[in-house]
This record gives C-alpha cells, sequence and structure tokens, in this order.
C-alpha cells in the first residue's frame, strides 16, 4: 500500500458550499471580458470564503469534511474528503488521465484545448486518446513548451475541489491565495524515478484512488525489473554500442540531438557511446563528428524529427555512409515520450522495442507492438492508440529514411 499519511474526517460536502452559484459557469469558456458584475461579486465572495480554509492548511489539523495531505514540495494542504471535480496544471492532467480521474477534469490549459483536433499530436498520448474528452471544458491557463500561466478567474469560475500541479513551492501557495483553492504540487517525474513514483502517491490520496497509484507505480517497477534481470548476465563484449539521435528538446532535431545517460539505455544496462556526457539525464547537441568517431553498431531516432534528419542526409550523404549503422540497415525508430513532460507509457513501449534489438536473444519471447498495445491499454484504457501511432508514421521498425 501507498506509505504517505493523511489526516481523514467525516465526510460532510463542506465543498459544496460555495461551488452551486459558480459551476452553471464552468461550461463558458469566455475570459474576465465574459464575467457579469454580479458573478464576479459571486466569485470573489466564494474564493474569500475557500481562502479561509485552504491558507489554515498549515496547522495540521482538517476541518470535518476534509483530509490533510503533504504535497511534493513538503506543504501541508487541506483538501476535501471526496474530491468531485478538479483541474490538472502543467503535467496535472496527464497524471490524472493515468489514474482514471478524466471524468472529474472541469477545465484544461489552452496546449489541450484545440478546436482543430488535428493539431493534437498523436505522439501526446493522454491528450490524444481524450481530446473529445474536454474540447467543450473551459481554458484555465497556457501550457506547453512556452511555460504555464494560469488563469485564476477562469479557474474560480470553474469552482474545482482541487488544482493539481506541477508547481513550485512559491507558485502554488500564490495561485492557492488568489483562487482560494486548494493546490496540490506535484513533482513533473522523471522517466524511472522515485519523483514519479511521489506524485502519483499524492494524486493517489487526494483523488482517494490509492490502489490505481499503486497498481501504476508497481507496472513501471516490474518493467524496470524485467529489464535489469534479463541483461545483468549479458557479457559487455556481446552488447552492440548504441546511440540515440534526432531527439527532441526545446524543439527538434537532427542527428546531433542527443541524451546523456538516456534513461531507456540505462534501464537495461545497455552499451550507451552518450554515458556519462553529463552528470544527469540531459538533451543536448553534440559535433556530428563525435557520432561518426563512435560509430555506433545500432543508432535510434525519434520520427517526430525525420525532416531533420532527412535534410541532412541530402546535404551530406558521404558522412551517413561512414556510419555503419546506416550501412548495416541497424537505424530504428524510438518514439519521442517528452511532450509536454513525460508521456510514460510511450517510454515503457519504446523500452521493450529497444531491448528486442539490443537483446533479441533475453527478449525473443516480447512481441513489442502487443507489448505496447498491453501498456497503452493499462494506462490510457485504449485499445487503438498503437494503431494510430503506426498509422502516422511512428511506430517501430526501421528509420524511415526514404
Amino acid at each position: 500500500m501507498i506509505k504517505r499519511k493523511i489526516i481523514k474526517t467525516v465526510a460532510l460536502g463542506i465543498a459544496g458550499l460555495t461551488a452551486a452559484p459558480i459551476l452553471a459557469a464552468c461550461g463558458s469558456t469566455g475570459g474576465a471580458a465574459g464575467t457579469t458584475a454580479a458573478s464576479t461579486e459571486a466569485t470573489t465572495a466564494a474564493a474569500s470564503e475557500s481562502t479561509t480554509v485552504a491558507t489554515t492548511s498549515g496547522s495540521g489539523s482538517a476541518s470535518p469534511g476534509t483530509k490533510t495531505i503533504t504535497d511534493n514540495t513538503g506543504r501541508t494542504v487541506e483538501v476535501p474528503d471526496t474530491v468531485n471535480s478538479v483541474i490538472g496544471l502543467n503535467n496535472g492532467l496527464r497524471y490524472l488521465c493515468y489514474l482514471g480521474c478524466v471524468d472529474k477534469v472541469v477545465g484544461v490549459e489552452q496546449g489541450e484545448h484545440e478546436t482543430d483536433k488535428e493539431k493534437i499530436s498523436v505522439v501526446k498520448a493522454y491528450g490524444h486518446t481524450y481530446k473529445d474528452t474536454w474540447q467543450d471544458k473551459p481554458i484555465v491557463g497556457e501550457g506547453g513548451s512556452g511555460g504555464y500561466t494560469p488563469y485564476e478567474e477562469e479557474i474560480i469560475n470553474c469552482a474545482p475541489d482541487v488544482i493539481i500541479a506541477g508547481y513550485s513551492k512559491e507558485d502554488a501557495e500564490s495561485l492557492q491565495q488568489k483562487t482560494g483553492i486548494p493546490v496540490v504540487a506535484i513533482n513533473s517525474g522523471t522517466l524511472f524515478g522515485d519523483d514519479y513514483d511521489d506524485a502519483l502517491e499524492v494524486i493517489g490520496e487526494v483523488m482517494d484512488v490509492e490502489d490505481r497509484a499503486q497498481a501504476i507505480i508497481d507496472y513501471i517497477d516490474d518493467v524496470q525489473d524485467e529489464m535489469k534481470e534479463k541483461t545483468k548476465d549479458v557479457p559487455e563484449a556481446d552488447k552492440p554500442s548504441v546511440y540515440t539521435g534526432a531527439v527532441s528538446f526545446k524543439g527538434g532535431h537532427g542527428i546531433e540531438g542527443t541524451y546523456s545517460n538516456f534513461p531507456i539505455f540505462t534501464v537495461m544496462n545497455a552499451n550507451d557511446v552518450c554515458k556519462g556526457l553529463s552528470d544527469s539525464v540531459s538533451g543536448m547537441t553534440i559535433d556530428k563528428e563525435k557520432v561518426l568517431e563512435w560509430n555506433p553498431d545500432v543508432i535510434f531516432m525519434d520520427p517526430n524529427n525525420k525532416s531533420y534528419v532527412k535534410e541532412d542526409m541530402d546535404a551530406n550523404p558521404d558522412y551517413y555512409k561512414q556510419l555503419k549503422a546506416f550501412g548495416d540497415n541497424s537505424v530504428y525508430t524510438c518514439i519521442g515520450y517528452n511532450w509536454y513532460h513525460t508521456n510514460i507509457e510511450i517510454a515503457l513501449a519504446d523500452t521493450y522495442y529497444v531491448a528486442s534489438i539490443l537483446y533479441p536473444e533475453q527478449f525473443k519471447d516480447v512481441d513489442p507492438k502487443a507489448k505496447a498495445k498491453e501498456i497503452f491499454k493499462f494506462f490510457l484504457d485504449n485499445d487503438t492508440y498503437y494503431d494510430d501511432l503506426e498509422a502516422a508514421g511512428m511506430g517501430f521498425g526501421n528509420y524511415p529514411l526514404d
């Protein structure tokens, strides 16, 4: 069971006291200009009333009908014992999707809210899966590569019981003070990192889905354990050297864009030529001549960035002819899993595919596509997501170089 301690009291429905006069406005996508003087006065009064509750959470004691939790920044926050409505900001929405709480979401960030649904990238797995669910929800903030900015007035209009946000301690406290709504700050989450588990645990407590949170944590742990167990006895001399290129960080890149200490390679003890280039997991661009110097046996690249690779191949064909992975047809796809933070289900699916290429004997019993479908079903309840990826040219296989 989840280890974190919480304080619970009898649920008396206290959260409903201020929500009723505001919820009617939640279906509107208008901003401050569309708010009448009467509704503004009502929402301000509601915010003032709920602020009294929210800002007393530091005492560590909960009011009737609430529970006190400790978020990932160490703040103690008092939230309703039963949460019926929620807003997820800066990666909060993705976690809520994994935890099966989509039906309780009452507002989304601009980056999740496209009237032209084709603009929602297929590799943003949760957004692609649930885009129809929230297209009519109000916009409650910016979100994406440009950063996050909450729209406090729209959030107040939606009157969620709680806000789950990948915010700093200071930003979470500021938003809570301005809206009068409890803000639970969570980690954005590192692939295969404890901070990912910590975020799931906290949200599991808040939303009362602790069993589901633990199931996700166990699933991720099981993948790591399988990778480590199956590869631990493979002699270093039998491991092909491997490189990942054309990755995305602060935009797309060609073959020179890579990761130091790539988690997918690390978890399976791969012979990663970029291991140790920095002290952390980080995206970086390197001199292409360095890749040629390493001349790795196998190369994985993100198909999202194939245009950069093809453009460079056309301009520098002799360079690519010298890379043995290209000559040996050992260049494969590795679907980019960072799109407004980590799409964990894509990362796990990638992990099995990469392992099947680097360790064919150890993973001969694994069908990477079938495994991917299992993963997508578990995380997103989506049976057809891998088919959607493949149809978009983002499936597993040799890198599309023609």
